[in-house]
């Protein structure tokens, strides 16, 4: 079953101070939004925005929905522009919201076998009182009384016809679905997936962070390439002249492929061949640098960062030491780090094995990421 996630920001959030609207502040080096999106990933994203925001979210590489004048408006755009695609859930989050942990959407998407809709919330815990003129006034019973969280999640079709059934503005999706007859199941929110509203917000978020464990993880490529007829070879995206080519059914760029598989394998999602199969036509002779663009974008859809990545190429001949610089620097820009997190260098095998008998070149490579 395909799953969409909705992230409403479209809001201008003045009650969280600062000279912009809060889901494009920063938090711990990232705007808000791109915090709640990375928590999306692997789903299929909509962002909604504020039509003045437009510049602030193109660079973030997912589909923009223009909001409207309330939050129902700005959610009922999303879905409408959803409609017709066969998405069977959709889970609508507020930006605000950018620490929410996979557990949490994790449980709302269980529900939803059993539901047409489910959205997390805590239990209200402390006493609740009345008041006026600054006076405790009278007390009310906590019992049954929740804290409504977000992604609230729903059957599509169901919260589809809800919204366009729905007049007027709501607090939340909950509140159109229920108008509508739909039952919506409570699962267990996360006191992390605090709601950005007020400046001390910030500080609160980023002492969560600052609490979670950093994730780290490597990975190894390896890849070889046989020579044949031609006048030049690519490696790590750089044009050097040599007395043959390599033979390949891309660029046939052996340390670019190696280094894509190193980020394939610390993400733990597969190879290259995997992602772009040697038999498909469509990749035939195309530059390798597509390939490690594609890496680069997962690490940033799973929250991580690249920390380093280490290429050694292993051949006689054509010599790496000169074009070393320039080598590092294409890498530095596909992978969006400064070139001093890439190291490029090279080594022979002694004249032995077939890179010694210099039929063709090798290249192995690690790549270190880091919780962004």
């Amino acid at each position: 079953m395909t799953t969409a996630a909705i992230i409403v920001a479209a809001g201008r959030g003045q009650r969280a101070g600062g000279d912009i609207p809060k889901q494009w502040q920063m938090l711990a080096g990232r705007p808000v939004a791109d915090h709640a999106l990375t928590a999306f990933a692997g789903m299929q994203r909509v962002l909604v925005i504020h039509p003045e925001d437009r510049a602030r979210a193109d660079g973030l590489g997912v589909e923009l929905v223009m909001g409207g004048a309330t939050r129902t408006a700005s959610v009922r755009a999303a879905l409408e522009a959803l409609a017709g695609r066969g998405i069977a859930h959709v889970l609508i989050h507020d930006a605000a919201r950018p620490l929410v942990p996979a557990a949490v959407i994790d449980r709302v998407l269980a529900a939803l076998a059993q539901y047409p809709g489910a959205a997390p919330a805590l239990p209200v815990s402390d006493a609740l009182w009345t008041g006026e003129g600054g006076l405790v006034t009278g007390t009310r019973d906590r019992d049954g009384l929740y804290r409504a969280q977000t992604p609230q999640g729903f059957h599509f079709d169901a919260i589809l016809a809800a919204y366009r059934a729905f007049a007027g503005e709501a607090a939340d999706d909950v509140a159109v679905a229920r108008a509508f007859g739909l039952n919506v199941a409570i699962v267990a929110g996360d006191e992390a997936n605090l709601k950005l509203t007020y400046p001390g917000d910030f500080a609160r978020a980023v002492a969560i962070l600052k609490g979670h464990p950093m994730d780290v993880r490597i990975g190894n490529g390896f890849d070889v390439h046989a020579f044949c007829p031609g006048d030049h070879v690519w490696l790590c995206g750089v044009r050097v002249p040599h007395s043959k080519g390599l033979f390949g059914h891309s660029d046939a760029d052996v340390a670019m492929h190696a280094l894509t598989d190193a980020i394939y394998g610390a993400l733990a999602e597969g190879d290259i061949g995997q992602h772009f199969p040697p038999s498909d036509p469509e990749w035939k002779g195309v530059a390798s640098r597509i390939f490690l663009a594609d890496a680069a974008g997962r690490i940033a859809a799973r929250g991580l960062r690249l920390a380093n990545a280490d290429v050694t190429l292993i051949c006689e001949r054509p010599r790496i030491g000169p074009h070393a610089t320039a080598m590092r620097e294409v890498l530095a820009a596909i992978l969006a780090v400064d070139p001093d997190r890439i190291s490029v260098k090279a080594t022979t095998s002694e004249r032995l094995g077939f890179t010694g008998r210099e039929e063709g070149i090798a290249a192995m490579a690690t790549a270190t990421l880091v919780s962004a």
